[in-house]
């Protein structure tokens, strides 16, 4: 059920590094995301994919890792994601084509949680580094978000708001990944 797909699609920060994602699987997520629907069907959207080792230290170096957790530069050496997909707008065919990465980025995490894999989308980037590093033309693509992949190497948790209503996500001594959501009937308005 998608619901249950949903739940397991969390933000994972921590991998297995060393199990490699091939290829071919990015390709597979790509081919679901061909199937997204997309404003006035422009298909704006276009992907670079990393796997190799050299250019995922390439991607990690541009990246800011969940900036709740003050104490935590991002995962260590062995505990980085496998891979990357660079979401890339083509600006020959139009700008401000930000539901169509949302839909998409979503899509693509669905996906990757359906194959065993989890992730995390970033938007806190190193745009200018990252195209220098990769030879992207920015005056054809806008960097839109990153997604890092990998198998989950953690454990994260959906738990109810406390009494103080915060959403902030936090770590325990044990280094669970909590992350706090609102009920249903906060969500609906009447």
């Amino acid at each position: 059920m998608i619901k249950d797909l949903t739940i397991k699609s969390r933000s994972y920060r921590r991998f297995y590094e060393n199990e490699s994602i091939s290829y071919d699987t990015l390709k597979e997520l790509i081919e679901i995301a061909r199937y997204v629907p997309s404003t006035v069907n422009s298909q704006p959207l276009k992907f670079k994919l990393v796997n190799d080792k050299d250019g995922n230290s390439k991607v990690f170096s541009t990246l800011a890792w969940a900036g709740l957790l003050k104490d935590w530069v991002g995962p260590e050496e062995g505990e980085r994601p496998s891979a990357y997909i660079v979401i890339l707008g083509d600006l020959s065919v139009g700008k401000n084509k930000h539901l169509d990465v949302g839909i998409t980025a979503q899509t693509i995490m669905l996906g990757a949680a359906d194959m065993g894999l989890g992730g995390c989308m970033f938007g806190s980037i190193q745009r200018e580094k990252l195209a220098s590093l990769f030879d992207i033309d920015t005056e054809k693509y806008s960097i839109e978000l990153v997604l890092a992949l990998g198998k989950p190497k953690e454990e994260v948790r959906i738990v109810d708001l406390s009494e103080n209503g915060s959403t902030a996500y936090y770590r325990d001594e044990n280094g669970v990944h909590y992350v706090p959501k609102r009920s249903v009937e906060d969500l609906i308005v009447k």
